[in-house]
């Protein structure tokens, strides 16, 4: 199918963050398998209350700023004290479809529990399992929002303001990352330093001014004011370095422990990475998913492999509720959240490799979609990392299915990968059209595969027939990926 023609120019100079172009676009990633050191280790120290406040703090919610003091010490561990705000609530796009054929509040994350109870199950589902309602949320990077869409309907359905400065890439959100049960999305603006949640169901919005109305975003048009939008349940700003390099990106969620009788998960926790003002480290930090208060920070010392001025740049969870996150130019880390205070190992790649999107699949083994080389997993048991032949190129976000397939956005070609997960072998090559530049994948309950671009183009496509596909389009600048609809995490933690 023929693209269009900013396609090629695109292809060229979407080799690296933010628009700006990488110096590793002749490098590629070696074909086989490589081998890496034994992990170096090191510790957190769990984070005590506070109360500075955010200046732009709302009515709703908790109180304070994370700030963060002192340095490391020995061993990679560091005791942090502080914590983060919570500040209350704040949050047109053309559409038109086009269809082609052919963790727990303090120490370590909990376990899921036993969710096996008769009509009562997790999720937005009815009494036999099956999906009553998706979403899929896309950061509007240039607007300071995030939109959700209706998966099934494939429309636009909500926008919401993600902080208050507005456009301009002021905010500049990015990664957004959906809670197990897909009740609330956590976005992160790497230009303001903060992170916003939304509530993607009206019960658990809040009625801050006591009218007995939640007044909130009722379609793609109606985007409110900052503050007054009663589905944005917290926001808080990390003391991150002030550099867009620094601000919040890597993230998922920790689904907490179900709750057979409310038939909700209760203590749901938020993981997200930056940089800190301190130089050569980084932050990993888990946040109380109901107010955002701080609970924990991991300090990642020597933050000096490769390129130091982007944080944590991906994170996923695994079937053990560890979190694995990368560094763009650098290292690999498995936050071990079991542990109290939380460990972390880290690998570092023999070859270089630009770990760009990144995800886990089913089996609990890493993938990485490098800006530029070849589509990346790492094998945790020996420790090693291994290319798939015949995917070189320039890629963005990534995502694993139901059916075993990893299928990662590539900007070189104008398209979408579908690689097999068990083999580490290619599956095909989707084209898309129209195209522009493609960043984020995903995939929803139904097992749908999400392609976002950043032109404004989303698709969807069913990987039982990838020649099935449904185009959507949003308004705006949408530099984003992770996982947008919850089906990451829903991938690795499965119903007992």
């Amino acid at each position: 199918m023929k693209r269009v023609s900013l396609v090629a120019v695109l292809a060229v100079v979407a080799c690296g963050d933010d628009g700006t172009t990488s110096n590793s676009a002749t490098q590629g990633q070696t074909t086989g398998v490589t081998t890496s050191p034994l992990p170096t280790t090191g510790t957190s120290v769990p984070t005590s209350s506070a109360t500075e406040l955010d200046s732009d703090a709302g009515t709703m919610g908790a109180t304070g700023g994370q700030t963060t003091t002192g340095g490391a010490t020995t061993g990679g561990q560091t005791t942090t004290t502080g914590d983060i705000s919570a500040t209350g609530a704040m949050t047109t796009t053309t559409g038109g479809v086009m269809t082609t054929g052919g963790s727990t509040s303090t120490g370590a994350d909990t376990t899921t529990g036993d969710m096996t109870t008769g009509n009562c199950q997790p999720g937005d589902t009815d009494t036999m399992g099956d999906v009553v309602k998706s979403y899929l949320w896309v950061a509007n990077s240039d607007e300071g929002s995030v939109s959700k869409v209706d998966t099934q309907a494939v429309v636009e359905v909500g926008r919401y303001r993600t902080g208050p400065l507005g456009g301009d890439y002021a905010e500049n959100p990015s990664r957004t990352a959906v809670s197990y049960d897909g009740r609330f999305v956590v976005v992160h603006g790497r230009q303001s330093g903060r992170s916003t949640v939304v509530a993607a169901n009206q019960e658990d919005c809040v009625d801050a001014n006591g009218n007995g109305t939640i007044e909130t975003s009722a379609n793609k048009d109606d985007l409110r004011a900052w503050g007054t939008d009663e589905c944005v349940v917290w926001s808080i700003v990390h003391p991150f370095n002030n550099d867009i390099g620094g601000g919040p990106r890597g993230t998922t969620w920790s689904p907490g422990v179900f709750n057979k009788d409310t038939c909700q998960f209760e203590h749901p926790v938020v993981w997200v990475g930056y940089l800190p003002p301190q130089a050569a480290t980084a932050h990993f930090v888990r946040l109380d998913g109901a107010s955002g208060a701080l609970e924990e920070t991991v300090v990642i010392n020597n933050w000096v492999v490769g390129d130091t001025s982007w944080g944590p740049y991906g994170a996923a969870l695994d079937k053990n509720l560890d979190v694995w996150f990368t560094g763009l130019r650098g290292e690999l880390f498995r936050v071990n959240t079991g542990m109290n205070p939380a460990t972390f190992d880290r690998w570092v790649p023999q070859n270089f490799l630009q770990m760009y999107g990144m995800t886990v699949d089913p089996d609990g083994d890493p993938w990485f979609g490098p800006n530029c080389g070849e589509i990346t997993t790492f094998d945790p048991v020996n420790e090693q990392f291994i290319g798939v032949p015949g995917t070189d190129a320039c890629h963005r976000g990534l995502a694993a299915d139901k059916e075993g397939a990893i299928w990662v956005a590539d900007n070189s070609q104008c398209g979408v990968w579908q690689v097999d997960h068990k083999t580490n072998t290619l599956i095909q090559f989707h084209p898309l059209n129209p195209c522009s530049t493609p960043v984020g994948v995903s995939t929803d309950d139904e097992g749908f595969v999400w392609v976002v671009d950043e032109g404004g183009w989303v698709w969807k496509i069913d990987p039982l027939n990838p020649m099935m596909k449904t185009m959507l389009m949003v308004t705006g600048d949408h530099y984003t990926y992770s996982d947008m609809t919850g089906g990451q995490i829903k991938s690795v933690i499965q119903p007992q």
